[in-house]
Parts: structure tokens; C-alpha cells; sequence
């Protein structure tokens, strides 16, 4: 199963506001760090923050932030809010579906088992998980912006 480019983009804003805790970003700034566009970001921005995963800050020193802990971000549910409904062959599409033995394929229930355990595998993991390796993700990601000190982050 391969995941459009809206979920894969939605994952990496939320990674990268989880490798630095208590800092906010800008869509800018998470664009420039991934070398994607800012307008299918700000599409992306608005449906987590529409969810809850996101909380926005205006004016001076504002930005984008996680709006609850990484540890409540769920994968396999932001995964599941930014794909819809799996539509992994012709017969698992409301419409347009012209195959001729849709009725008594069983490939499909294969398929649907399949998704299925996709979506168990990625119900095991929360936003948290990902970010384990902040050092890593930080020397890629935040080449202008210092991690949080350690005093830094016993204060969030």
C-alpha cells in the first residue's frame, strides 16, 4: 500500500515538530527543512490542526506547534484521518468499479485482511516513537536551530 503524498507530508510535519519539544516552526521553515512546497503544506497544516494534532500561534515568535504530547499521536490514526478509506484495488472503489467478478472474487477479502494489518502494525506506534532519535533527526532537520538544553526541556 503505498500512501499519497498528503499522509507522507502530514507524518513529517508532525516528526518534525516533535524532534524539538517546545519549539514552534514555521511551514516555511518545515518546508525549506524537507524541500516541499509551502502551499500543499499550509493544506497539510490545516487538516492537523483541524484534527487537533496542531495548534497554531500568531503574531511575534509564533508558529506552528504540537498541540498534545507525541506520545498521544497516534500513527496509525493519522495515517488513517489523512488517507481515508483504503482504495488498494478497483473493487474497494464506491464507484467505477467495472470488474466483472467483484461478486465472487475472494482477492478482495485477501486485500482487506491485508489493509488491515497494516493498520494494526501502525496502531502500535505513537508520534513519540518516531522521534526517539531527535540527535539524528536534529543534525538533519535543524542545521540553524539548536535543540533545547536539557535545563530547557525539564521546564516543558
Amino acid at each position: 500500500m503505498k500512501l499519497t503524498t498528503f499522509t507522507d507530508y502530514s507524518l513529517r510535519v508532525l516528526i518534525y515538530l516533535a524532534a524539538q519539544p517546545g519549539k514552534r516552526a514555521t511551514i516555511s521553515e518545515i518546508a525549506t527543512s524537507f524541500d516541499v512546497s509551502e502551499n500543499h503544506l499550509t493544506k497539510v497544516v490545516h487538516l492537523l490542526g483541524k484534527n487537533g494534532w496542531l495548534a497554531t500561534v500568531r503574531g511575534k515568535g509564533g508558529g506552528l506547534e504540537l498541540a498534545m504530547p507525541p506520545e498521544l499521536v497516534g500513527v496509525g490514526t493519522v495515517v488513517r484521518e489523512t488517507e481515508g478509506t483504503a482504495v488498494v484495488a478497483e473493487c474497494f472503489a464506491e464507484e467505477g468499479n467495472h470488474c466483472a467478478i467483484t461478486r465472487i472474487c475472494r482477492l478482495r477479502g485477501v486485500l482487506g485482511e491485508a489493509v488491515e494489518a497494516f493498520y494494526v502494525v501502525l496502531d502500535r506506534y505513537t508520534l513519540a516513537d518516531l522521534v526517539q532519535n531527535r540527535q539524528s533527526l536534529a543534525k538533519v532537520l535543524f542545521i540553524d536551530r539548536p535543540l533545547p538544553t536539557p535545563a530547557a526541556k525539564r521546564a516543558m
